[in-house]
């Protein structure tokens, strides 16, 4: 360029546009010659007030926008400029000019042409047809006569009456839930619905579900940037800043929507880690969430910048020292480390009550199953506590063991333990791998499964394949079908005979003597290979059950002698 069109550019920073104008003729006519002259697009960003907050010179094809973060952020409001930029051709609104208007949240984006026509487009609030955007028709600047600031104002108050069309109580979020997977439909629903009992049980309110099943995923951002944009202006006319994701995310996917998008991103690993946070209550519970938090945070610790760098003195340490990212990382790692030594000396306490329990003989029970099966309102009946029960996901994750005795003359001791879910994040199941060994010296593992729920079948498949991961799968099991009275007794029965197992329903006393009868004979058949406290083989044929027995239920003669192994009314490992 020469330099007096260089200085024709830089004087372009002066010019300011009266703010009810959208565009002046003189600025309009200013632009297409220089960009004529030169041979490359030039852009100007126009604030509100009408001033000139950029000047942009690219080349034939197009321009490169700056950073604009440190105008009007947020995914609630639009961004406070408007793009002015030229096409050397005089086409109209490319695809590329259309993203740079749904991603960059502009007020406006409009092309000048050589021919003096101008391109313009703008976002539209909610509205029946689904539209993300309007293209206005071709015109010229001197026909441009609307009022810019009383139109953009009406544009952002339609988009305030959209987002606070749904009202929440309290500070619940609002959230989109997104996956993108070539999977059949009918499992990409099923999974979607057990995402939306996460993401409510977690505290969020969704707004909407979207389901994409692409030809191809992509590796950057799982879908498209149609799809993206359109995700981006409809959490905007709802007013979402935060996505959920059925799909775990790499450490780039996360940070590639998160920058196109400028929202918040979640998958699903890190909404069940929340979860956990949320809930876990006991000091082990808590040091277990931290430490499956902390794994899956190292990785997606990114933005290497030397601006944050800490110099460092003396020779050969001049210059860059660790950059802020570093220090996080070796933070992290320490933090870690720590809680990983923790987790050994609370694990060395568990095998000390472990051992203690195997001394005395008695025979370990331990209730597992699919989260929301009833294991803890099982629990709770039969050892008369209070732990707290909800009809949601996760609503108890803390190990719980008593001792109590059953009908018959014998005793046993009885664990609760945490519920599963189909992938269970591999960070989750290795911090809570010394929770997951309190099983592993079960004599019996009574399999709850909640025969109300329609993919029951799937639950169980999952809680199978769980115990297999953790190689557990050698524990004789006892599947007990809960909440039948959910269901009905004449529908249960058969489902129960299909899949070898009991119905009973947990919040019914009565229905528990099928349930004890079921678990006396499944540690008769344990006993017959190995000999354990009041069932050892010498004295089993006094306590032995029979089709004949019964229980008096009403006396609740089978509740809790005794409570822990310290003595103590109760206990939570």
């Amino acid at each position: 360029m020469k330099p007096n069109q260089i200085r024709r550019i830089e004087h372009i920073y002066r010019r300011k546009i009266p703010p009810q104008k959208v565009i002046t003729p003189e600025i309009a006519r200013l632009l297409s010659e220089l960009s004529n002259e030169i041979r490359r697009q030039i852009g100007i960003l126009v604030g509100r007030r009408g001033s000139v907050e950029f000047v942009i010179v690219g080349d034939q094809k197009g321009i490169a926008i700056p950073d604009l973060s440190r105008y009007r952020s947020g995914i609630l409001r639009l961004r406070g400029l408007r793009l002015i930029h030229t096409h050397l051709q005089g086409e109209p609104l490319t695809g590329e000019d259309l993203t740079d208007l749904a991603f960059l949240r502009l007020d406006l984006i409009m092309a000048l042409g050589s021919s003096g026509l101008i391109h313009s487009a703008h976002l539209l609030p909610d509205n029946p047809g689904k539209k993300v955007w309007e293209i206005d028709p071709p015109t010229s600047a001197s026909q441009l006569d609307v009022d810019f600031l009383k139109w953009i104002q009406s544009i952002e108050d339609e988009f305030q009456r959209g987002q606070k069309s749904i009202p929440l109580k309290g500070a619940t979020e609002k959230a989109i839930l997104m996956s993108v997977s070539r999977e059949n439909r009918e499992s990409l629903v099923n999974s979607m619905e057990e995402l939306k009992e996460l993401a409510e049980s977690s505290g969020v309110f969704v707004v909407d579900s979207i389901i994409q099943r692409p030809q191809s995923i992509s590796p950057t951002t799982l879908m498209g940037e149609g799809k993206l944009k359109e995700l981006l202006v409809k959490c905007m006319q709802l007013g979402v800043d935060l996505i959920i994701f059925d799909q775990n995310l790499t450490p780039g996917q996360m940070a590639s929507i998160s920058d196109l998008t400028e929202l918040r991103v979640l998958d699903r690993t890190q909404l069940i880690l929340d979860i956990f946070a949320q809930r876990a209550h006991t000091l082990d519970g808590k040091i277990q969430v931290e430490l499956a938090q902390l794994k899956y945070l190292l990785p997606r610790l990114a933005r290497k910048t030397l601006a944050l760098s800490r110099l460092t003195g003396g020779i050969g340490g001049r210059g860059p020292g660790e950059t802020k990212l570093e220090i996080d990382r070796r933070r992290v790692g320490d933090r870690i480390h720590l809680l990983e030594k923790e987790i050994q000396k609370l694990g060395r306490r568990r095998e000390q009550r472990r051992s203690r329990r195997s001394k005395t003989g008695i025979p370990i029970l331990s209730i597992v199953g699919y989260t929301n099966a009833g294991k803890s309102t099982l629990f709770n009946l039969l050892t008369r506590s209070q732990f707290q029960v909800e009809d949601r996901l996760f609503s108890t994750l803390d190990t719980a063991t008593r001792r109590l005795r059953f009908p018959k003359i014998h005793k046993v001791v009885i664990t609760d333990t945490v519920g599963f879910i189909k992938d269970l994040p591999k960070d989750l199941m290795g911090a809570f791998r010394p929770t997951f060994d309190e099983l592993r010296e079960s004599d019996l593992l009574i399999h709850l499964i909640d025969i109300s729920h329609p993919r029951f079948p799937e639950h169980i498949d999952s809680v199978e394949k769980i115990l297999m991961e953790l190689k557990l799968d050698h524990i004789p099991r006892l599947r007990v079908f809960n909440k039948e009275d959910k269901l009905g007794r004449p529908e249960g029965e058969p489902i129960c005979q299909k899949h070898g197992g009991i119905c009973i329903s947990a919040v019914r006393p009565e229905s528990l003597e099928k349930f004890f009868l079921a678990v006396d004979r499944k540690l008769w058949e344990v006993s017959t290979t190995r000999s354990r406290g009041s069932y050892s083989i010498d004295e089993m044929d006094n306590v032995r059950l029979t089709n004949g027995d019964s229980f008096d239920i009403s006396n609740q003669n089978w509740m809790m002698e005794e409570r822990g192994d310290d003595g103590k009314p109760s206990y939570r490992d």
